[in-house]
């Protein structure tokens, strides 16, 4: 092969490229796998018959391209559902219909589900600026000539949906607060009251708990303990002076004898069962957390 020759990537191979970042700004603006692959699709086909060799910006211009097209299935079902509603029919299938459930769960775990569920409940224009602009930093002029706006509206548009997330967020939040804080107390009195099944039941089965060196030097067995039938044997029977905190915001324990923090665990709850623990009992660690009494 002589030296100083390039090969110039295929449409696929340039297409394929963007490909998983495409389908991540599609999935965010429809909630729905099968939906966002549809809409990757179209846009494939668009870019197929557009001559894009002198485009500088590929990235730039697919996200455009992928934005309008799912503008326009934003304002189809919308449409659709009105007609629906309209004509006292029920209402339109919701937006994983028709899509693959197990590859719409691991979508939208990736993205977070209660973001996911905001998200969906925006108008399609509020959608489009706050995807484009919020989760994947393109410019307002960017997205103002996919909307038809001038870039102050569409600022606008921006903002009220990110309005509308935070509120969203704050009450899905509260749930979760509430359910992690049962989780953890729940967690707490079987230790406390050595109830070993009681443990295992609040335990996901491949729990991973990992413990600093301080806590390690101080008799914890050892820097990661895996599965719930090991954990549960080393908490059964313990905690009984430990006491739920909200660690850095969430709910967790500390241990602190004469009021001074000691150890601290931080939990991960996942589907109601406690996924992972970290004990953290090195001093300038626990400093840099911000620990909170719970309410009651």
């Amino acid at each position: 092969m002589s030296e100083g020759v390039v090969f110039e990537h295929s449409p696929v191979q340039r297409f394929e490229e963007h490909r998983e970042h495409l389908r991540a700004v599609a999935f965010r603006m429809l909630g729905s796998s099968g939906d966002a692959d549809d809409a990757v699709q179209e846009t494939w086909m668009r870019f197929a018959r557009t001559d894009t060799a002198e485009v500088e910006n590929l990235r730039g211009w697919l996200t455009t391209v992928v934005s309008r097209v799912c503008l326009n299935l934003l304002r189809s079902r919308r449409t659709r559902r009105e007609d629906a509603l309209e004509s006292d029919l029920p209402l339109a299938a919701g937006p994983n219909a028709g899509g693959d459930p197990e590859s719409d769960a691991v979508m939208a775990d990736s993205v977070g589900l209660a973001l996911q569920v905001v998200i969906g409940a925006l108008g399609p224009a509020e959608r489009v600026a706050f995807v484009l602009h919020d989760l994947f930093g393109v410019p307002f002029d960017r997205i103002a000539p996919v909307l038809d706006r001038t870039p102050e509206a569409t600022r606008q548009l921006a903002s009220r949906a990110r309005r509308r997330v935070r509120e969203g967020n704050r009450a899905a939040a509260d749930r979760d607060a509430a359910q992690r804080k049962s989780v953890v107390d729940a967690f707490l009195a079987a230790a406390r009251e050595g109830r070993f099944e009681d443990l295992l039941a609040v335990l996901d089965p491949g729990i991973t708990v990992v413990a600093d060196a301080d806590a390690v030097a101080t008799g914890f067995s050892g820097r990661e303990v895996i599965g719930a039938s090991a954990v549960a044997k080393i908490f059964n029977g313990q905690a009984r002076d430990a006491v739920t905190v909200l660690v850095d915001g969430l709910a967790g324990a500390m241990w602190a004898p004469g009021g001074t923090p000691r150890s601290v665990l931080s939990f991960a709850v996942v589907d109601g069962r406690i996924a992972s623990i970290e004990i953290m009992n090195d001093p300038a660690a626990i400093a840099a957390l911000d620990l909170a009494p719970t309410e009651a």
